[in-house]
């Protein structure tokens, strides 16, 4: 690698990696402060969720309390979890008794299946209507293209997936209403967080297939005689493709607060489902991790988009930079 080109890399990197602390941090500090402001006997709670309402006794309450530590004083217990956070040691699920790790990394495969192929859905929608509607300005693609973006960005993805679900699964039949049994499973939950993302994606894609077109160096491929598709083809797609990728980074937390939403109503075995039955479990060292794991995800992939700008034009280098 270039030597000066290195510089922006490492100043990338140094930068994402300053971010995940910063976020690790403020997200586990939130949690231990959230879960301790909780009302009424926090150790009762989770024994009775443990052994039942049923069967639950003082005995119970306590040891839960010794085992997490509930008997400290607040400040010493937030010690004692930065010193666990330093040492990736996020304990173990009070339900399941397995790590918290393990119960993490189960559940991230999940999730980087759904956004991996709500992304696919994304680009195979929204990037050949902008480019069309970018090259055709005022034309049928651009108005239909429009449209969907009011309408399906209008839409919150609760409410697409009720829709999706109503209407595929129940009265046409095709697809699985939820689970993760087959692959069919996957589709109707990629379909609602990628077809919210590809009504945006389209209009920014038209946006910058608008500069491209107009500018000198496009013009200028036209007059040696080359169509617009060869034209967009040779010196136009990787110009408009730098600020598709950063929209993509923007809307990286479409999909991290999508995906606790749209797994929990698809039964999809995700992160964010994983949060949402930690939190009704009362399995506070799941809910830790899950909550966690979603904030050093969604740094992650903005680092992979700020890499993306960089491979694609290397004036983006300046920016990262900054």
């Amino acid at each position: 690698m270039n030597p000066l080109m290195s510089k922006p890399w490492a100043a990338l990197l140094g930068r994402r990696l300053v971010q995940v602390l910063a976020v690790s941090l403020l997200i586990g500090t939130l949690c231990f402060l959230m879960v301790r402001a909780l009302p009424g006997d926090l150790a009762m709670r989770v024994a009775a969720g443990r052994y039942g309402y049923d069967l639950v006794s003082n005995a119970a309450a306590d040891a839960v309390r010794a085992e997490l530590g509930l008997d400290r004083p607040g400040w010493l217990a937030l010690l004692h979890w930065w010193r666990d956070m330093a040492t990736f040691n996020l304990g173990q699920s009070l339900v399941s008794q397995r790590s918290v790790w393990h119960e993490v990394t189960h559940h991230l495969g999940a999730t980087l299946r759904l956004s991996a192929a709500a992304l696919a859905i994304a680009f195979a929608v929204g990037v050949p209507l902008g480019v069309w509607a970018g090259l055709r300005p005022g034309g049928w693609v651009d108005k239909a293209s429009w449209l969907m973006a009011v309408v399906l960005r209008a839409l919150p993805p609760f409410l697409l997936s009720v829709l999706l679900i109503l209407l595929v699964a129940v009265q046409w039949g095709f697809l699985p209403a939820g689970g993760d049994e087959s692959q069919a499973s996957l589709v109707l939950p990629a379909l609602t967080l990628g077809l919210g993302l590809a009504a945006g994606l389209a209009r920014v894609t038209r946006a910058a297939m608008r500069e491209v077109v107009v500018s000198p160096f496009f013009e200028f491929a036209r007059t040696k005689g080359l169509s617009d598709w060869q034209a967009l083809v040779r010196h136009g797609l990787r110009n408009a493709a730098v600020p598709v990728t950063a929209y993509l980074g923007v809307q990286a937390l479409f999909l991290v607060e999508g995906a606790l939403v749209v797994e929990t109503l698809f039964a999809w075995p995700g992160i964010g489902h994983a949060l949402v039955h930690a939190v009704f479990g009362r399995d506070i060292p799941v809910v830790q991790g899950t909550a966690l794991c979603m904030g050093v995800l969604f740094v992650v992939f903005n680092l992979l988009v700020d890499a993306a700008c960089l491979a694609l034009d290397p004036r983006h280098t300046q920016k990262v930079a900054k």
